[in-house]
Parts: structure tokens; sequence; C-alpha cells
């Protein structure tokens, strides 16, 4: 897996490894009382599943069901891409990547209004925080 552009996912170098990012963000949305819904260890279940090749690579889905309702009422198919959500992974170099939907993918996407975009920036917020 490499960063791809053009597809609507930004990505960006974190300057730690995996595990220490994802506990980066997990603080980063309890000091920001946001509700961190599931992680999902695509990895750890791979491993589980008897697959060790896999690099660690989880996901964070969380959101703020106040702010994320109101996206929706305006766009209710917005609910397939909510809550919004982070990949944390490892090339095949051993650098650590996050990995996200763009808010103006998702604005255009599902054509809110300008003003709504904000929001939908919290991912990529959260990810220059998290990864230094």
């Amino acid at each position: 897996m490499t960063p791809e552009a053009g597809n609507g996912v930004v990505s960006r170098r974190s300057q730690y490894p995996v595990d220490e990012t994802v506990d980066r963000l997990k603080k980063l949305l309890d000091a920001g009382n946001v509700k961190l819904f599931a992680l999902i260890d695509h990895s750890g279940e791979a491993e589980k599943a008897g697959i060790h090749i896999m690099p660690p690579t989880k996901l964070l889905i969380f959101g703020n069901p106040a702010a994320g309702t109101s996206l929706m009422l305006a766009a209710p198919g917005l609910a397939i891409d909510l809550p919004l959500k982070i990949l944390v992974w490892q090339d095949r170099e051993g650098a650590t990547w996050l990995s996200w939907n763009s808010p103006e993918y998702l604005q255009q996407r599902y054509g809110l209004p300008e003003e709504m975009k904000g929001v939908l920036g919290a991912a990529e917020k959260l990810a220059a925080k998290a990864g230094g």
C-alpha cells in the first residue's frame, strides 16, 4: 500500500510508529470530547486468522454526534462516510502514515454548502497533531 492522490483520500506521514500514533490520536479525541466509536485492528485480526504478513494497520472511527447529525440531515447519503475515520498504517519501508477522506472531497461528493466543510475537516486537524 502506498499513499495515493486524486481519489479523495489524503495521506500524511507520521513521525511516530503506528501504536504511538494511535495513542496520540486517542488522547486528542479524548481531550476534544470527541467520541471514539471503534478502533479496528486490521493487522491484529489478520494475525488471529493466521495471516502474519500484514504490517500494522489500524482504523479509528470517531465523531461528534451533534455535528454529524446536522451534516446527515443536510445530506442523508453522507451517513455512509460518517463517522469520520483515520487509518494509521505502516508501509513496506516501515514508515507510518495517517490517511483520511478529504473534507473537500466529502463536501463535493454530497453537495454540502461551504460552511459545513469545517466539521468534515476534523480528521485532517487530528492527523496533523497526532503525526507530529
